[in-house]
């Protein structure tokens, strides 16, 4: 089963360790990878921004993905959050395996 890297941007490294640990309890990502501090410059209702945010990148499949990202949205602060799904071409294939293991199908 092909995996996915789901791609989320959050405010604060704590509301990503929550979204991360539903998803994982959940059975719907294998893993959440989730580093602490970036700088986001956009243009947000016609003014440059400037702020700080907690990446995430959460391991799922491809069958499960359409469902992690609408989970992050649901949940999300933001109006509009950043969540991209990134196709995983090759890897490890005992780590391609545990992703697909962990990860529960619908």
């Amino acid at each position: 089963m092909p995996a996915r890297i789901v791609y989320a941007t959050f405010p604060s490294v704590a509301e990503a360790e929550a979204m991360a640990r539903t998803l994982v309890e959940a059975r719907l990502v294998a893993c959440a990878n989730i580093l602490p501090e970036m700088v986001s410059i956009y243009r947000w209702e016609g003014q440059i921004e400037r702020g700080t945010e907690a990446v995430m990148m959460l391991k799922t499949t491809s069958e499960r993905a359409a469902e992690v990202v609408e989970a992050v949205r649901a949940a999300h602060p933001y109006d509009v959050p950043a969540i991209v799904v990134l196709p995983l071409e090759g890897g490890l294939p005992a780590y391609l395996a545990w992703i697909a293991g962990e990860v529960t199908a619908s």
